[in-house]
């Protein structure tokens, strides 16, 4: 008899039409209201900056960069702040190494350094007359500055505070030019992954769940995407317009997800026969949902530690181009400070050098995080570690 107080849901009910809130939760997290918000606040400012402003007030790759930091925050630093627990098992696992430890401490301070430096730094400008100075605490023959900056004795130029890397041939500051650097790479490297990471994604779980026909012409597209040569687009490109980060970033970003589709697209395939993905279907769960909520959150590791290992491979791609002078001449970047050096090596070594370093580092800093994520964040190496 009791049974027939109970209400009749009916056998018919689909997933989506379940009153979670009236069963006591499930109601819209506070993450995702701050980010509807944010999301909207977003669009809003980019659309007054370009339809209402008559000078832009951010150019389209810093917008980009914009986007890049606030998914970083909603979908990276937000989930580790509400998850201690699971980010304190993260940590202990990844700083077993050391090397990774130390670069991502490197990479914390480019990122500051190159994310703020240039809003409070002015943009190097020429200055004939301060050519090839020295580092601090270095000199050099006082016959190749344009003029001693610094103090000069026994025929020899120092370095002063002034330029404390040094000048290039035209006298720019070698230490502003490195800091506006940081943010080009900073940039390329993360705004590019970002677009690689989400169209990737997109693509290779959607291939994975739907399988069949979708999965067939999704990885044919594929095929067809990764052997057409990236490289001689973006030549076209800036032949028939103005070269720009921008341009580098839009072409790289839409035509560079290939390899990520694929990596996901595997690992889908083996999340897409486990038991909770066959409960939501047969709970009435549409497709959208189960790759949302259960495919992409279950393939994330692999994804956060292959984009960790794509940023490298952007900023060197940037760094290439700029050094072969296919970038734009007026965005300072580590390529273009080593090509102008490249010619100074005997007399002026510390113009290639010094941006060369940081270069070198940077790089070698994401492969090692990297390498260190991907210990830490996947449970089969649990018995290697």
């Amino acid at each position: 008899m009791a049974a027939d107080t109970q209400p009749d849901t009916g056998a018919s009910e689909r997933f989506e039409d379940v009153e979670w809130d009236e069963l006591g939760g499930l109601g819209l997290p506070r993450r995702t209201q701050v980010l509807v918000v944010t999301a909207l606040a977003y669009v809003a400012a980019v659309a007054y900056d370009v339809f209402v402003t008559d000078d832009a007030i951010l150019s389209g790759t810093n917008w980009l960069f914009v986007l890049t930091l606030l998914v970083g925050v909603f979908f990276v630093v937000w989930p580790l702040v509400e998850n201690r627990r699971l980010t304190a098992y993260y940590w202990r696992r990844f700083k077993k190494n050391r090397a990774a430890v130390v670069s991502a401490v490197y990479l914390v301070v480019v990122f500051v350094v190159g994310t703020f430096g240039p809003l409070l730094l002015a943009k190097p400008e020429l200055n004939v007359l301060a050519a090839y100075q020295p580092p601090v605490f270095l000199s050099v023959d006082s016959t190749v500055p344009t003029t001693c900056v610094g103090q000069s004795a026994d025929g020899l130029c120092h370095g002063t505070w002034q330029y404390p890397l040094g000048t290039t041939s035209d006298g720019k500051g070698i230490a502003k030019l490195v800091v506006f650097g940081m943010r080009v790479s900073m940039q390329v490297g993360l705004v590019t992954m970002l677009i690689v990471v989400s169209i990737g994604t997109a693509v290779g779980t959607s291939a994975a769940y739907f399988s069949g026909l979708v999965d067939e012409v999704l990885m044919r597209y594929v095929d067809i995407q990764q052997t057409f040569p990236t490289f001689f687009l973006f030549l076209i490109v800036t032949y028939l317009f103005k070269p720009s980060l921008f341009l580098l970033i839009t072409i790289f970003g839409f035509l560079g997800w290939g390899g990520i589709a694929r990596l996901v697209r595997s690992e889908a395939l083996q999340r897409r026969e486990e038991s909770y993905i066959r409960a939501a279907e047969n709970a009435g769960a549409s497709d959208g949902w189960i790759i949302r909520r259960h495919l992409m959150p279950n393939v994330s590791n692999t994804v956060i530690t292959a984009a960790t290992l794509l940023i490298p491979s952007f900023i060197l791609f940037e760094a290439t181009f700029a050094f072969l002078g296919l970038t734009d001449p007026s965005t300072p970047s580590w390529g273009q400070v080593i090509a102008s050096g490249r010619g100074d090596l005997d007399s002026a070594w510390w113009i290639a050098t010094i941006p060369g370093v940081f270069l070198f580092f940077t790089v070698l800093a994401f492969n090692f995080v990297g390498d260190a994520l991907r210990d830490a964040l996947d449970p089969r190496s649990e018995g290697e570690a």
